[in-house]
């Protein structure tokens, strides 16, 4: 169910990333070495970027999404080609139901400077997370960039976000609430501002690869460098272009799951 990928580092080109290796993501969009669940990812791609900002100004990323196929996109590969960055979130998506929405549900899904994605699925969607929807404002569902479960996810993220929890306990405590009401879902979430990633293995791949002024978190390698290292499977990752830390993700006890809800916002 998908495949996805953040990377911060020095400014280059989207291309050099995500086309040229020899198993980049593009590649991965028909030919996945590593992929668990479904064989193509070709329901839909999108990438967010961060321009070069001095003033800093302007801190949202820029995204591009399409509902085809990213080989089907000749669009793109100019865009490759000459858009440089040195921060940026991708993904190309396998929809539990092809055709789901379109464009719209295609990761990157934004707010403010976040940027996010989905690799998995909740079994039995949204019936099976139905005691999950009173815990978000109903502006927050209404709001959603489309009807899917992925959506879902990312509103139940951005609300504790949005509500001052730091990036890397808001994934974990997402995917808590969600494996507790969804026992079999596969949440391996991606999240970064820019500045750092946040990440979770909950059921499919997870891999990093760290250099000096620069890190990748991919749900696969992109290529055979031997220091690409995977992430065990319920961990949280954090890191930044300096280094990666990795936390197991705990399943607590039912009775204390209950308690993990969203953080009401300061007034």
């Amino acid at each position: 169910m998908c495949r996805h990928l953040a990377c911060l580092g020095p400014e280059e080109p989207l291309g050099r990333l995500l086309v040229e290796p020899a198993h980049s993501l593009y590649r991965q969009s028909w030919a996945p070495r590593r992929q668990r669940y479904g064989t193509v990812n070709a329901d839909g791609f999108g990438v967010g970027w961060y321009a070069p900002d001095p003033q800093g100004t302007d801190p949202r990323p820029a995204r591009y999404r399409r509902a085809v196929p990213i080989w089907a996109d000749p669009s793109f590969a100019d865009l490759a080609r000459v858009v440089r960055t040195g921060a940026l979130l991708a993904a190309v998506r396998d929809a539990t139901l092809a055709g789901a929405d379109g464009e719209a549900a295609a990761a990157p899904f934004a707010a403010g400077r976040w940027l996010f994605s989905h690799n998995g699925a909740i079994p039995g969607w949204p019936q099976s997370v139905a005691p999950l929807v009173p815990l978000l404002p109903p502006v927050d569902l209404l709001s959603m960039e489309a009807r899917t479960d992925s959506a879902f996810v990312w509103a139940l993220a951005l609300h504790r976000l949005r509500s001052g929890t730091e990036p890397g306990p808001a994934l974990a405590e997402t995917v808590l609430q969600i494996a507790e009401a969804a026992p079999a879902a596969r949440l391996n979430l991606l999240l970064t501002d820019g500045a750092t990633i946040a990440a979770t293995t909950w059921g499919d791949s997870l891999f990093h690869l760290s250099e000096p002024g620069r890190t990748v978190v991919a749900s696969e390698p992109y290529d055979d460098d031997p220091r690409w290292r995977e992430v065990p499977d319920r961990t949280l990752l954090t890191a930044s272009r300096t280094g990666v830390v990795l936390t197991p993700i705990e399943l607590a006890p039912a009775e204390d799951l209950a308690s993990v809800s969203p953080k009401e916002p300061c007034t």
